[in-house]
């Protein structure tokens, strides 16, 4: 089972290597799901590539955002490159730019990004069949939903094990797109879900911040029992040092070793098993969003009684009852209470007399451990990851002495050198070298990135063997080797772009069609004369709720629902993220797809670049925007308003599922722009009601015949970064 570790720059990206990592995930200036990450130039890009393949390690490029035309075919240059120095894969949300990479590099694995919240071995298997060759899975199943599609489908699956975790499925999550034009889509989620909220009955918390996850070693094994190829580490903008410490955690238990967990000294806003094992509590920390640290004790009067060591340069951080921070401090100076000498530390168990703290402290969280800092920092400072070749040795008097050397690239490709000394052996006039001598010199690979294990050995004990040559043959070799190792990743593409052909769109007979979550308002359409009306349906089809998903209705709010749709002509919502003519005409590919429901996130200018493919483009133009689709309730009571401290207001509203379904309260309306909207190639144009009563309905439909109501365009009039 590979470990799949994140690097957000080169400092981070070698802890990884350095800790053990067999693949890393990078992304790109400019492109991917963590664009605020630093991210890496083209020039390092290809620097890293190499260093990782001298060591084994594949490297895998985000591009797991929701694209344009023109941003996919504007990728090709720089795709081109990395694929020519050797890249190994590519991680895609976007079911148009899976298209365009495949018919440019047609032998490059692509893997689907958790973004594409595949939930289940239909989904997973309809992605193997058009050429994907993995998938991440949703962070939402369960051990025994995961060990279901497992069961059922070929494609490699990759699981995430640690770190931050999205409350919303990740693909269906707009809440930041909706409020402030930064979608997460993007790559530029400003992460409303880390925020305090008020409920409608009084309360205030972070409702919507989930504690990170963090599995161990009874979890590692049984994904390793099932077969799950790989674990997937959350981390790209988390500091090296928690990258390095994570990554060989999960090092350790992959090949069997049970060590300590020490990432939750590095990083800490609470962790669970995430959903793992099914739980729907204990996943949200509604008290702090942030990493305080570790909880050492409570403040009495001016002491504390310590549950974790303290020492001398240990970070703290100081919090009032409310959880907010006051403050924090390098310790400096440790007075044990009943000691009459300050200490350089403390034990836990001890009780700790503090001389200046911020008033209203009442929480004390250790934040930085000295100790684990710079043990860490030796390791990646000496810790070294190596590539295992094999070799023979060859040596008799009369001929020139010869070493092969051999290895596999990560490709399953083999590789080998063969170097002949510039002599050939003289007979010995003394003793000469044993074979076991020979084979543990030719072993000294010094600052190689090689670990030679299987040398052969043919040595007929009787030529001069002089150290310097053994030196000289290894060190040619090895160089040789190395050089060969890296450039066996090499391949050729084409100097021509191949671009998908489409027409610009005409203006068209537009019809409108509406989505209802109930009979009145089903009841109002007919009576406005309304004649293709949707039933509102679920935005995910988990693995064990593959029967809560209607396969009799006209639309399809995922992927399963579409591919298993009973109906001739099938409707895409728009939650399944379309935003360029490649997706369109991919997803168009799919039997029985008729329509496909633009992204809201798109403005009108975007639109108006989405070509003609022969699917029939629809667009929503009312209708309160979902801003999360979330696994779990929130709330015990079920329902509420959640209202921010900019007074956006949002109402949770649970499905027939259980699910948490979070809603805008000031819904979407483009009605006053019926005419604009009719030059943007646009075939139907959907209302949505969710919880509007029958006379809300009536008025919201009777408006479509003045073009009236208070416009609220969201993304419509300014797109999003």
């Amino acid at each position: 089972m590979n470990i799949v570790a994140p690097a957000g720059n080169m400092e981070r990206f070698y802890a990884a290597v350095k800790a053990g990592a067999d693949e890393i995930y990078m992304g790109i200036k400019g492109f991917g799901a963590r664009r605020n990450a630093e991210n890496f130039t083209l020039s390092e890009y290809m620097e890293a590539i190499d260093y990782a393949h001298e060591r084994g390690v594949k490297i895998f490029l985000t591009l797991n955002t929701v694209m344009r035309d023109r941003e996919i075919e504007a990728l090709y240059e720089n795709l081109k490159a990395l694929y020519e120095r050797g890249l190994d894969a590519v991680i895609v949300q976007d079911l148009g730019l899976f298209r365009f990479i495949k018919t440019n590099f047609p032998d490059i694995d692509v893997h689907g990004s958790t973004q594409m919240t595949v939930s289940n071995h239909v989904e997973a298997d309809y992605l193997k069949n058009i050429g994907f060759s993995r998938v991440v899975l949703s962070r939402e199943l369960s051990l025994e939903e995961i060990r279901s599609v497992k069961e059922n489908t070929e494609i490699e699956l990759e699981v995430f094990v640690s770190g931050a975790l999205c409350i919303s499925y990740s693909g269906n999550c707009y809440l930041s797109s909706f409020i402030g034009g930064r979608s997460g889509n993007r790559g530029l989620c400003a992460q409303p879900c880390r925020k305090k909220y008020e409920t409608s009955q009084g309360s205030r918390g972070y409702f919507l911040s989930p504690k990170d996850q963090l599995m161990g070693q009874k979890e590692i094994k049984k994904l390793k029992e099932i077969g799950v190829e790989s674990i997937k580490l959350e981390g790209r903008m988390k500091s090296p040092h928690y990258v390095f410490e994570t990554v060989g955690y999960y090092r350790g238990l992959v090949d069997g070793i049970d060590r300590n967990e020490r990432t939750s000294d590095l990083f800490n806003r609470g962790y669970s098993k995430g959903h793992f094992y099914g739980d729907r509590e204990g996943i949200i920390n509604s008290k702090y969003p942030s990493d305080f640290g570790k909880f050492i004790g409570r403040i009495e009067g001016r002491e504390i009684r310590i549950n974790e060591d303290l020492t001398l340069g240990d970070g703290v951080s100081y919090v009032s009852k409310e959880y907010e921070k006051l403050g924090g401090e390098y310790v400096s100076r440790i007075r044990v209470k009943g000691e009459a000498e300050n200490q350089k530390s403390a034990r836990a168990g001890s009780t700790v007399v503090l001389e200046k703290i911020p008033q209203g402290v009442k929480y004390v969280y250790k934040n930085y451990s000295k100790y684990l800092n710079d043990e860490i920092s030796r390791g990646i400072k000496h810790s070294k990851k190596n590539i295992m070749i094999s070799g023979i040795f060859s040596g008799k008097v009369g001929e020139r002495a010869i070493l092969k050397l051999m290895c596999k690239n990560n490709r399953g490709k083999n590789i080998s050198v063969v170097k002949y000394s510039d002599q050939v052996l003289e007979k010995a006039t003394k003793r000469s070298m044993t074979p076991e001598e020979i084979e543990s010199r030719i072993g000294e690979m010094g600052e190689t990135t090689f670990c030679i294990e299987g040398l052969k050995v043919e040595f007929d004990g009787e030529a001069f063997m002089p150290l310097s040559l053994i030196k000289t043959l290894r060190r040619e070799a090895s160089e040789s080797l190395r050089e060969k190792l890296v450039s066996s990743y090499r391949r050729g593409a084409s100097e021509n772009i191949k671009k998908i052909n489409y027409n610009r769109f005409s203006k068209k007979d537009i019809y409108f069609s509406v989505i209802v979550s109930n009979p009145h308002q089903r009841e109002a359409a007919l009576k406005f004369g309304i004649k293709k009306i949707y039933e509102k349906g679920l935005d995910v089809a988990k693995e064990s709720q593959l029967r809560a998903i209607d396969l009799e209705s006209r639309l399809a709010s995922n992927l399963y629902q579409l591919l298993e749709n009973k109906n001739r002509a099938v409707s895409v919502n728009w939650n399944m993220n379309i935003t360029n003519t490649y997706a369109l005409e991919e997803i168009g590919k799919i039997p029985g797809t008729d329509t496909v429901i633009l992204s809201p996130e798109l403005n009108l200018d975007r639109i108006k670049e989405i070509g003609e493919t022969g699917i029939k483009k629809g667009l929503m133009i009312y209708g309160r925007l979902k801003g999360m689709f979330v696994e779990i309730p929130l709330f015990k009571d079920g329902e509420t308003i959640l209202k921010n401290d900019q007074g956006d207001e949002f109402e949770v509203i649970i499905n027939s599922n259980g699910n948490s379904e979070l809603y805008l309260k000031s819904p979407m309306n483009l009605i006053p722009k019926l005419d604009e909207i009719s030059d943007a190639g646009i075939d139907e144009l959907v209302l949505s009601f969710t919880n509007e009563s029958a006379e809300e309905t009536e008025n919201i439909l009777n408006s479509l015949k003045t073009k009236t109501g208070e416009y609220n365009p969201y993304n419509f009039q300014r797109g999003v970064y």
